[in-house]
């Protein structure tokens, strides 16, 4: 069994992990930790939830501490760079939860709230910076930051920078940071722009892939309900009645059937809170929270407002609508069934759906299993079969179930 001792992490890190459960190491942690020890710089391609955050956070802290031991060095020593507040707030966590023992401080930077808490942070003298870019060049520009004595710069998430528009603001903080670092740059995937980017930040670095998410995790059992659009609150309230659901998130394509769903189970007495643009940066982070601390039994999210959402022991995933990207299925339901921890994904199919669930199942190695029983299946169920002489199966028909994962041994 691969353990974190032999990656050669000191002791006071080693005892963080071990209060936190955490035990072996994930494929992307195995590969990147011993190379990022040795001072190289790591071009990362992995995915959400496949423990990069440790890959990092890990290294950066155990270099940083050793480093302290010869003498107290002034000034912002290791800068994170994350796509959205979510993901910035879950890394800085992850820093404070790894780094319990060092004596490292660090803070988190991102827009929609107030700056002053920030400042304050920042005037007392920090060693790790978490920031989206947006509010980083903004204090940048107001002299509270300086990157001149940054040892460590990770750009996590790139592709997800590409794809909102911080490539631009990204290419103004890149020339503040000494020539002499160590960068760390992840991607999900790898367009153009992030090859020239990667090329433009890293020396010599050391590529880091772990397999692509093109399908989910074994642990996690799929089932799809055929339903009309108009009965799946009362479908939804069903389930979850029935199923006993102590915790799950739900899964909207818009901001707007995010807060109807929402609205609808509080209105069933089940306590929900929808996650989305719209929402200020404070109702993002309480809705977030209560849902960590199962305070709130439902999230309802739309696919940008979840990204960087990681809960543990998280059961269920519903699909309330089916994305219209096949991938975004599988990127959904990976918030449960992970770390060894088995997990269940809900999916409902109205007519106006069957293309995005024909195309889901094609991604599939098995097609997803069709709930054989519930009030609401009536003037569906026909549409997804095929014509008489077409040929072929129906794609909602099962071909078998998800085998449950063998080991129990929780990563992060």
């Amino acid at each position: 069994m691969n353990t974190f001792e032999k990656l050669n992490i000191i002791p006071q890190i080693l005892q963080a992990l071990a209060r936190q459960g955490y035990t072996e190491p994930s494929p992307i942690q195995a590969k990147s930790i011993p190379v990022m020890l040795e001072g190289k710089d790591v071009f990362g391609c992995a995915q959400t939830g496949t423990g990069k955050t440790a890959a990092f956070a890990v290294p950066i802290l155990q270099l940083l501490h050793q480093r302290e031991a010869s003498g107290r060095r002034p000034g912002i020593k290791a800068l994170i760079l994350a796509p959205t507040r979510e993901l910035a707030i879950q890394i800085d966590d992850s820093f404070r939860d790894y780094g319990k023992g060092l004596k490292l401080t660090h803070t988190v930077i991102f827009g929609g709230v107030s700056q002053l808490k920030q400042t304050t942070a920042l005037r007392a003298g920090v060693d790790i910076v978490v920031a989206t870019p947006g509010r980083l060049l903004d204090l940048m520009n107001q002299g509270f930051i300086k990157l001149d004595k940054v040892e460590f710069f990770v750009l996590d998430e790139a592709d997800r920078m590409l794809d909102m528009g911080f490539i631009h603001d990204i290419k103004r903080i890149i020339p503040k940071l000494p020539a002499k670092r160590q960068t760390f740059f992840f991607s999900a995937t790898i367009p153009e722009e992030i090859k020239s980017l990667a090329a433009s930040l890293l020396n010599n670095p050391i590529q880091v892939q772990v397999a692509a998410v093109s399908a989910p995790a074994s642990a996690v059992k799929q089932t799809v309900y055929y339903v009309e659009k108009g009965d799946k609150n009362a479908l939804l309230h069903e389930v979850i009645q029935t199923e006993q659901i102590g915790h799950a998130l739900v899964f909207t394509r818009t901001k707007h059937g995010a807060d109807k769903v929402a609205k609808e189970l509080n209105r069933k007495g089940i306590s929900a809170e929808a996650i989305h643009g719209n929402k200020s940066q404070n109702a993002r982070q309480k809705a977030l929270t209560g849902f960590k601390n199962r305070a709130i039994r439902i999230l309802v999210a739309t696919d940008i407002a979840s990204r960087g959402i990681d809960v543990d022991k998280l059961t269920h995933v519903i699909n309330y609508e089916l994305p219209e990207i096949p991938e975004t299925y599988v990127h959904r339901i990976g918030r449960t069934g992970r770390a060894g921890e088995s997990g269940i994904a809900l999916s409902f199919c109205g007519s106006e759906e069957i293309d995005d669930l024909k195309n889901i199942n094609k991604l599939l190695p098995k097609n997803i299993e069709v709930a054989s029983t519930h009030k609401f299946p009536e003037g569906i169920r026909n549409v997804a079969r095929p014509k008489p002489g077409g040929g072929g199966r129906s794609f909602g028909s099962p071909r078998g179930q998800s085998g449950r994962a063998q080991s129990n041994r929780r990563r992060f």
